[in-house]
């Protein structure tokens, strides 16, 4: 008897400071101060399914690659952090680009909001876009999610690489003092594509209502200007 799992619903959808795929860091935990809130859709707005959320410190989301379009699916990958051209497992990678696009995301638990009317979660340091699907929500527990001992594959090669940040006075003033360090660590993280090596070239990315361009040279993120969306 064939299987089915066509009734995957959406239960919640996350709203970050991301509205855009550019700038999310590529995996859940490394920008911590990113705060993103988890509002629920209305079937599923019923404080009773979180009673007992309050008492743990980290949460495992489970969601949807909701702007990734493909047809079909290829066995091998390219990561970015190999530079884009050595080719891996799709299945020894979080890419995206999977046979079915979901994403796993560990976060901590910074607020519980059980309004009986409009319950919502408020997490930190996920890598999520504004409006993505979110398909479950588990508690993380240390006992047996945390392994010390386990390995770190090919990404050990690239684990320790960032970018020094220079944002120019003049732009500092512009952003209140949160945004100024949510902005150092999502850039210092690197987002562009890791086969772009140009340091005359200029990125943008909307980030918190704000337009962000920088450049990149010799390691360093230089800030080139920010304006308000």
């Amino acid at each position: 008897m064939e299987e089915s799992y066509d009734r995957i619903r959406i239960i919640a959808r996350a709203r970050s400071e991301f509205p855009s795929k550019f700038g999310i860091p590529r995996q859940s935990g490394l920008v911590p101060s990113l705060r993103t809130r988890i509002v629920f859709e209305p079937e599923y707005r019923n404080a009773e399914a979180l009673r007992g959320i309050g008492e743990f410190s980290h949460l495992w989301l489970i969601w949807g690659f909701s702007e990734v379009q493909q047809e079909g699916w290829s066995p091998t990958v390219r990561p970015p952090r190999l530079g884009g051209n050595r080719r891996m497992g799709v299945f020894a990678t979080r890419s995206p680009f999977r046979p079915n696009p979901i994403g796993l995301s560990c976060v901590e638990l910074i607020e519980a909001d059980l309004n009986p009317k409009n319950p919502t979660l408020l997490v930190g340091g996920a890598d999520l876009m504004d409006g993505t699907p979110i398909f479950d929500i588990k508690p993380y527990l240390l006992t047996t999610d945390c392994h010390p001992e386990a390995t770190k594959g090919f990404t050990q090669e690239h684990e320790d690489y960032q970018l020094d940040v220079e944002i120019p006075e003049q732009i500092v003033k512009k952003l209140p003092a949160e945004k100024v360090t949510k902005l150092r660590e999502v850039l210092s993280q690197d987002p562009r594509p890791a086969y772009h090596h140009d340091e005359s070239r200029v990125y943008g990315f909307p980030f918190d209502g704000y337009e962000v361009k920088f450049s990149v040279t010799e390691r360093k993120a230089i800030v080139q200007s920010i304006r308000k969306m």
